[in-house]
């Protein structure tokens, strides 16, 4: 589809707010219908949800990080691409939030290079062996690397490392063909131990949000050690799927976008996808340093306006160059809030990511982000969750994570359970309810409250519809539901198999029943047993039959605020 948008037109100001206040007087959505048309041919679903990284690699081989993976595999129909930090970092391997440590690069005596591959192997293997594939984000800067006149100043504290835990991995290699060489035999060791098959579905990525403190160098430093690296990557892997640059979506990161774009054309460097980010929110402050229990000091929640302002504008350089305009592109930290490791201990507004409100918002941005997709070139093809789980912390600290402490899962895990259950085919949805991307301009109190779906039709002709009640405010409450009819047509068949799955605050939450136990910390083997039972997706009532009468079926359901639901509708 040819676009229309330009970073103009993305958006009305370039003032949005780092996160959305709550608003004192909401507007409800008190009634909703959905039109959705079963006979249109459809486009193609791409499951941009399918797809996660984050900070801490060496979580990756413990146990509950393999068995994360491994339940994500279990349900998703799609391989997930992962995205860990800190590859090439030095260390010992203890991971803690926030940092890892791959160890990969080391130097004898002579500064001769050899490579250890030990952390890495246990990386990947863990992610393969549950039926993924990797996105290898190279970087950073190992110890051996560091420029002799980095510096990076550190008091004395036993509650830190080093001046190289603490930011000289992010100064630019000192030797770019010891860099070289590095990368190449990462690339050698991989397709011999993972094979070629496998390592042709893999991603390669240099370096992480170089826009800001993640790189000290220059920006040309950077784009001068990515032609670096593709050659080094493609000398390996003559058909290595390369890409980057990873900018936030940031004023800094859009001119960073443009400069990148300008030296690959300008080289000839090798590009085969253009990679971004964007925030949903940061709360102020981001730590409160309070008392345990203190209310926020602002109400605020996450922005879906901003999210889709950011990768608009992103998308609208990628149009300005046509060589890159069609490019796939990844949005491989694509999130609510920021950082991953703060909790609602450190701030309380961090709480949404424990409760109903998450997967809400993610079912609502990933249609936005289609739509969005669509104004552009289509091309729209990861929007990966910065998402994993944290050693040592408290039942539902409140991090961005799929589980909390012993593995219980998340409200968040069912909103991928939910899109796992979607078809190959989207169907068109109108809502007479929904809010449109047309303005994407800054608002004070975020997407106003609306119903919106996504549809979907499967190869065996199974209709499902994603509908959901959400606005960007956490704090919200309705005690009344809104009453949300499904208007199908076309369908095939005259009777369907209609299963209701919900996740809100009755359904699919384990976060709510530990709150009427009581919110224990040291929860008993029954108080354990009754969290995990409701961990899982869960349906509003039985399985039922449904006829449809020349083509046509109304679905009515009533939708609390916030809450999700996936209709699917099984030929008979």
């Amino acid at each position: 589809m040819p676009n229309s948008r330009t970073t103009a037109h993305a958006g009305r100001n370039r003032r949005h707010p780092s996160a959305t206040r709550s608003d004192p007087n909401p507007r409800h959505v008190r009634d909703a219908e959905v039109r959705i048309d079963a006979a249109a041919p459809g486009v193609d679903l791409a499951p941009i949800w399918a797809s996660m990284g984050y900070d801490e690699i060496n979580y990756t081989y413990r146990p509950d990080g393999k068995k994360l993976l491994n339940s994500i595999g279990a349900f998703s129909p799609q391989p997930f691409h992962v995205r860990p930090h800190y590859m090439f970092c030095s260390g010992s391997g203890w991971g803690q939030p926030h940092w890892g440590n791959g160890n990969v690069y080391h130097e004898d005596a002579d500064g001769n290079p050899f490579y250890d591959f030990t952390l890495l192997d246990e990386t990947y293997d863990a992610i393969t062996g549950a039926g993924h594939h990797v996105l290898v984000e190279l970087g950073f800067t190992p110890k051996d690397l560091v420029p002799e006149k980095a510096v990076f100043p550190v008091l004395s504290s036993p509650t830190v490392y080093s001046a190289y835990e603490q930011g000289l991995w992010s100064f630019p290699p000192k030797d770019y063909g010891k860099w070289a060489g590095l990368c190449a035999a990462t690339a050698a060791h991989v397709l011999e131990r993972y094979g070629a098959e496998e390592v042709s579905t893999w991603v390669w990525e240099l370096w992480n949000e170089p826009d800001i403190f993640y790189w000290r160098g220059t920006p040309q430093q950077y784009y001068d050690l990515y032609t670096v690296t593709v050659e080094a990557i493609r000398g390996v892997l003559p058909d290595a799927r390369v890409g980057g640059p990873s900018v936030t979506g940031g004023d800094d990161g859009v001119e960073f976008l443009r400069g990148f774009l300008k030296h690959c054309k300008a080289t000839g460097t090798p590009l085969d996808y253009v990679s971004f980010h964007t925030k949903g929110s940061a709360f102020t402050p981001w730590r409160t340093y309070g008392p345990i229990g203190a209310p926020a000091p602002v109400q605020e929640s996450p922005s879906a306006v901003k999210m889709l302002f950011e990768v608009d504008r992103l998308l609208a350089v990628m149009d300005e160059f046509p060589e890159y305009a069609a490019l796939p592109a990844l949005i491989d930290e694509c999130d609510a809030g920021v950082p991953a490791h703060h909790s609602a201990y450190d701030n309380p507004n961090f709480r949404f990511q424990n409760t109903e409100y998450y997967p809400v918002f993610q079912a609502k941005l990933m249609k936005k982000l289609l739509d969005l997709s669509a104004a552009h070139s289509d091309n729209i093809e990861q929007a990966t969750t910065w998402s994993f789980y944290f050693e040592g912390e408290r039942y539902f600290e409140g991090t961005r994570s799929w589980t909390t402490q012993g593995g219980i899962e998340k409200p968040l895990m069912n909103a991928y359970r939910l899109f796992a259950k979607l078809g190959r085919r989207r169907l068109p949805a109108v809502s007479d309810r929904a809010f449109p991307i047309d303005d994407l301009s800054g608002r004070e109190y975020g997407m106003p409250e609306e119903v919106d779906a996504l549809a979907s039709i499967a190869d065996d002709g199974t209709v499902t519809a994603l509908v959901w009640r959400h606005g960007d405010d956490q704090y919200a409450q309705d005690p009344e539901p809104t009453a949300a009819a499904l208007a199908f047509t076309g369908l095939a068949a005259g009777s369907y198999t209609a299963t209701e799955y919900r996740i809100d605050a009755d359904h699919s939450n384990a976060h709510t029943v530990w709150e009427a136990l009581g919110s224990p910390q040291d929860p008993d083997a029954d108080a354990l047993k009754a969290i995990h039972t409701r961990q899982g997706l869960e349906t509003v009532g039985e399985a039922r039959t449904v006829t449809a009468e020349d083509g046509a079926l109304r679905y009515e359901t009533a939708l609390p605020l916030p809450s999700v639901s996936l209709v699917v509708l099984e030929p008979r």
